[in-house]
């Protein structure tokens, strides 16, 4: 049995050879991850979010949901977008139907509808500039089309009325934009300085009409109420003198001598200088 030994130059080339190998592969392995990290294929989309794909700038109409997602590096780049509850404000000026200026400041919870987040930005492009752009316009143009149709008094009292009418304008005009209203509500109505002293005196004036009528119908009652009583006396006193008659009269007059005996002690009165009264005990 021959045995052959390996010369030790060709041990030692050998394990250059291997330890180059391993360097090569493991320059080979970060040059990947590098490339990988660089390319960046995967994208991670954020809970409360969607993600927009664009291929060479073009808009994909394919909604990225939440969670881990694959893209085409260097041709598709993915924005993600919030659809989570926003809260937006608006002023708008106007005029009421009684040409009065009018000033209202609305407040509302809107978000964007996650399966229309493509289209929205395709039509608004960057969405932070939703509230210059669309809200803040929309609720100007709204004001307008509604105070006109009220005069300014029916826009304090009508208010609920208003308000719905305001809302409905403004949900139909962002549903275009693929923005979907949750809460909305008027904060303030505002008007001239005129019309607010105006308003005042109204209102001071129909204060005292009222207080005048509830003193007329006061006065009303207690007058009825004397005349009542009134009438009531009159009709005792008439029924009394009905029931009067001369042989009432004698038993009366009967009583009261009888009332008089009673009384009297048995002396006649002490008179000086005169003459004795006589006293009728009865009869004629």
């Amino acid at each position: 049995m021959a045995i052959f030994n390996t010369p030790t130059g060709e041990r030692d080339i050998d394990a250059k050879t291997g330890a180059a190998k391993v360097v090569k592969y493991i320059a080979i392995f970060i040059a990947a991850l590098i490339l990988l990290s660089w390319l960046n294929p995967f994208v991670v989309i954020n809970a409360g979010h969607r993600g927009v794909i664009t291929t060479f700038g073009k808009v994909n109409q394919v909604v990225l949901e939440e969670g881990l997602h694959f893209r085409i590096p260097i041709m598709q780049q993915v924005k993600e977008i919030n659809v989570q509850i926003q809260k937006g404000e608006g002023d708008g000026d106007a005029a009421s139907r009684d040409l009065q200026q009018v000033h209202a400041k609305i407040a509302l919870n809107y978000h964007l509808i996650p399966s229309r987040v493509a289209e929205t930005y395709q039509l608004i492009g960057d969405l932070n500039s939703v509230g210059d752009r669309i809200i803040i316009p929309a609720v100007q143009e709204a004001t307008k089309a509604t105070t006109a149709k009220y005069t300014a008094e029916e826009l304090i009292s009508k208010r609920p009325e208003v308000r719905d009418q305001i809302s409905q304008f403004m949900r139909d005009r962002l549903l275009r934009h693929g923005i979907q209203i949750d809460e909305f509500s008027i904060v303030n109505f505002r008007f001239s300085e005129s019309f607010n002293q105006a308003i005042e005196a109204k209102t001071t004036a129909e204060q005292l009409k009222l207080k005048a009528e509830k003193d007329l119908e006061r006065i009303r009652v207690e007058a009825e109420q004397k005349i009542a009583s009134a009438k009531a006396e009159a009709e005792s006193l008439r029924l009394q003198k009905q029931e009067i008659t001369p042989d009432l009269l004698k038993l009366r007059e009967i009583e009261n001598q009888r009332v008089a005996l009673e009384k009297w002690d048995g002396h006649l009165p002490q008179v000086t200088g005169g003459s004795i009264p006589l006293v009728n005990l009865g009869g004629r």
